[in-house]
């Protein structure tokens, strides 16, 4: 598709949106990429007011609860010991300091982009023992279970994994069974999808009777889910699913990935930062791989300190709220010095907001 036809197409899309919202839609995306490419876009100014695009919990970091942080810096306050993480995690903060604190303070805290560099940072350092923050969704899952795996194989006995991997799927039911949800139909993410499979997001219409639709990442993509499922809220016909990424997501997923998930990894109850516990939401490790976990090979206290900072991320989180209805957004909470875990990830719903001046 040339250029000309796929903006011709877009354009006739969302005509087509607009002239069928009659009645306030609420769509969710749960996916901090089509938060990100949405803004980007500027898709909310170009759609019917009537149509509300409501951010979900799609943004690893922002879910990462206080406590995970508090106990990576207890760790580092009571061992010697290299952590490595993922740059979006260096901001957040737990009861009281941020990892970026700690590395200011003189702690040895790293910087990498791919959870397989460990392998070679703890081959060439074994006298230090390095503490890896696994954190994600069902996305980052397989190749974090991969460094295990090869790590386990490979004879290292100096590399820890301090992991906060959550699943999508408990906290959209979390989400839906709230009565008052108001939520009409959901962009489920394509990245998920990629992993667990078209199927894994059935359960949101056959359970609760919504539409949803699973979308990829280019403009064209969001726009047709957007389409998809505002015809489907507005016709008198029963609500459906539809895999509108067929060239990147099969109905099964990627079983390389699943196996791997399986072997390292057990369903746990997972603590979702401002929303609390929530059953079976989470990845362990299992007891084959018990000599990697952080947890075990450290001793922590991990006092949590309540947080009270007047923050709505929560809501946001939940769809509740838009980042612009949380009285800190902007002027006491932005990207340069961030009171919440939505304005630290780059796919945080409040920074994206603030990047790209969104009226949301």
């Amino acid at each position: 598709m040339n250029r000309k036809m796929d903006k011709d197409l877009l354009t006739h899309l969302i005509n087509e949106v607009n002239s069928m919202a009659t009645e306030e839609i609420k769509i969710m995306e749960v996916c901090g990429t089509h938060t990100q490419m949405i803004a980007k876009l500027g898709l909310r100014t170009l759609l019917s007011p009537k149509i509300k695009l409501l951010s979900g919990p799609g943004c690893p970091v922002c879910v990462t609860e206080e406590k995970y942080i508090d106990c990576v810096i207890e760790i580092l306050n009571k061992y010697n010991v290299t952590v490595a993480t993922f740059g979006d995690l260096m901001r957040v903060r737990g009861g009281k300091e941020s990892l970026l604190e700690e590395k200011g303070k003189g702690k040895d805290v790293r910087i990498i982009y791919s959870p397989l560099d460990l392998i070679e940072m703890a081959e060439k350092n074994r006298g230090k023992q390095i503490v890896f923050l696994g954190v994600g969704f069902e996305t980052t899952a397989p190749i974090i279970a991969l460094a295990i795996k090869t790590a386990s194989e490979k004879g290292i006995d100096n590399l820890y994994f301090l992991t906060s991997i959550k699943l999508m799927a408990p906290i959209l039911h979390y989400i839906l069974k709230e009565k008052n949800h108001q939520i009409h139909g959901f962009i489920c993410p394509g990245h998920v999808a990629t992993i667990k499979g078209s199927g894994y997001f059935k359960f949101i219409n056959k359970e609760y009777h919504i539409p949803a639709a699973v979308c990829g990442f280019e403009a064209i993509d969001i726009v047709a889910g957007i389409y998809y499922l505002v015809k489907q809220i507005t016709q008198e016909e029963e609500e459906s699913f539809k895999n509108l990424y067929e060239r990147c997501v099969s109905p099964q997923g990627n079983r390389t990935a699943n196996l791997l998930i399986d072997e390292v990894f057990n369903i746990a109850d997972g603590e979702w930062r401002g929303i609390g516990n929530i059953e079976n939401s989470s990845l362990q490790m299992n007891e084959k791989y018990a000599r990697f976990d952080a947890r075990k090979a450290f001793v922590v206290e991990n006092q949590q300190v309540k947080v009270s900072m007047g923050c709505d991320c929560k809501d946001i989180l939940l769809g509740k709220k838009t980042p612009r209805e949380c009285k800190l957004f902007k002027d006491r909470c932005n990207p340069m010095d961030p009171l919440g875990p939505c304005m630290v990830s780059t796919e945080g719903a409040c920074a994206i907001a603030y990047r790209y001046g969104e009226e949301i």
